[in-house]
């Protein structure tokens, strides 16, 4: 439960405290906040360039807390026991944000209060395309990948018309990892290896296997013969209750231009003249056969699953767009879990599924910006992006533009000493500044852009340590509050 920091706002004062070149941007945001929440607010600078510096030893000897100050903010960077600080000044004393532009979410404004998502309703069966063409060990690697990602089931896919002899070995190997396997084969020495190996799901029956498929007393996935053909999916779900075989039902979803609308319609229909049978979709069969960034049409097909009951899906990490396909439907059953059962939109609750762009973006004010390259007195670059330009400072100049050799060329002729280290330090930040820009993604310096589901880039946070840059610009570089 997020703690709520507006309730003892009222008519109280707040002094925060920042670097000097923080300061314009900060009352900034200050002005805006203060008129939201109700409270009046002090800054104080205790003499130091950038907050990322600021230590309790420091605030000791240089902070001071004018009369009737009820609280003090520190930028999250500073250091030690803030214990101390409240002996010493006698007033409560609590760390903010990193960057002070976070400052509203701090506080509670712009956000809701964070929500617990471990509950979900839907189980992804991550299917392993074409294993039997390859190694045990390949299939073993790319299960787990899978099972770590919130894969529940990991399906051995098995090439259709040939009769492979290592499905055994490959369900074998899976069990003894403690995963739990499906088989999707019509072969029938196929699936008895696997159910034999510890496979607990078949896919798929219908008419054309009914008559050996239902011996094995493992759970069945009933399709009809063909999507249309709904008739036939009834006569194979009455087959299989009188054989008392357990069963799940797929009417199959269909490819968007090949009847996706319609099919649809009849997990509707399957629904409602089914109301208590287990129901699975394939939602490989959109994914995969549409060339679109795979999360939000997980998004969308993990809503559907979830308002019509549909207890599991079965989906694929094939073509590339789909790389990510079983982490984005875990972050999307889990959000959408918690929108249906609450009744809230899916809105201010997670960003994990906002990878290409960022859910907010907290740009820096041209008039704090011209202020922040006017103070400077020191040979470090501070980079930062926004919508419409990119823009590197340090005391020798301020040079903004669209793109990073717009700037780069000219900051590097009025800095003639700076090393090759160095510059490929302000190439790579350039360059992510540069693709910040033109996705819409935060961009701050030193720092991984967010990518949702999809984590962090690796080795992106060690580039300047490898491109030699001294360690003083790394604690000084960036706008913080």
């Amino acid at each position: 439960m997020t703690e709520d920091r507006t309730s003892d706002l009222g008519n109280s004062t707040i002094l925060f405290v920042t670097g000097r070149l923080a300061e314009t941007s900060l009352r900034e945001t200050l002005s805006e906040l203060s008129c939201q929440l109700g409270f009046r607010y002090e800054v104080a600078v205790p003499g130091i360039q950038v907050a990322a510096l600021l230590h309790v030893n420091l605030l000791l000897k240089r902070l001071h807390v004018p009369a009737g100050v009820d609280r003090v903010v520190l930028p999250g960077w500073c250091q030690g026991d803030l214990i101390r600080l409240e002996q010493h000044f006698g007033v409560p004393f609590e760390r903010g944000p990193k960057d002070h532009r976070d400052l509203p979410e701090h506080f509670g404004c712009g956000r809701k209060k964070d929500v617990c998502l471990d509950r979900y309703s839907i189980d992804i069966i991550a299917e392993i395309n074409h294993a039997t063409r390859l190694s045990v060990a390949d299939v073993v690697f790319q299960a787990q990948a899978m099972f770590d990602a919130g894969a529940d089931l990991i399906d051995v896919g098995c090439v259709p018309g040939e009769s492979s002899p290592s499905v055994g070995d490959i369900v074998r190997a899976l069990r003894e990892k403690h995963l739990r396997v499906s088989i999707d084969s019509f072969d029938r020495d196929e699936v008895e290896q696997a159910v034999a190996a510890g496979a607990e799901l078949i896919l798929s029956c219908n008419h054309s296997n009914i008559d050996w498929v239902t011996d094995f007393g493992v759970e069945v996935v009933a399709i009809p013969n063909t999507p249309s053909d709904t008739e036939s999916l009834d006569r194979i779900i009455e087959q299989l209750s009188r054989k008392n075989v357990p069963f799940r039902i797929d009417p199959i979803i269909e490819p968007i231009g090949m009847g996706f609308t319609a099919s649809l319609r009849r997990y509707m229909d399957a629904r409602q003249e089914y109301p208590e049978v287990p129901m699975m979709m394939g939602i490989g069969n959109v994914t995969e056969l549409t060339e679109v960034d795979s999360a939000g049409v997980n998004m969308l097909l993990a809503a559907v699953c979830e308002e019509l009951g549909i207890g599991s899906v079965l989906t694929t990490q094939v073509i590339n767009w789909c790389r990510s396909a079983v982490a984005e439907f875990d972050a999307a059953r889990r959000l959408i879990s918690h929108s249906v059962g609450n009744a809230v939109i899916p809105k201010h609750i997670d960003s994990s599924l906002v990878m290409l762009r960022d859910a907010k973006l907290k740009c820096d004010s041209e008039d704090s910006l011209n202020s922040l390259a006017a103070a400077l007195t020191d040979p470090n670059f501070r980079i930062f992006a926004d919508p419409a330009e990119l823009h590197l400072m340090n005391n020798t100049g301020y040079w903004r533009g669209e793109g990073a050799f717009e700037i780069f060329r000219p900051a590097l002729k009025s800095n003639p000493d700076v090393d090759a280290g160095h510059a490929f330090y302000l190439g790579y930040e350039l360059a992510r500044a540069e693709i910040a820009r033109f996705l819409g993604k935060q961009y701050n310096q030193d720092e991984s852009l967010s990518w949702g589901v999809l984590g962090e880039l690796p080795g992106s946070s060690s580039v300047r340590h490898e491109a030699g840059a001294d360690e003083g610009e790394l604690n000084e570089g960036g706008l913080t509050s």
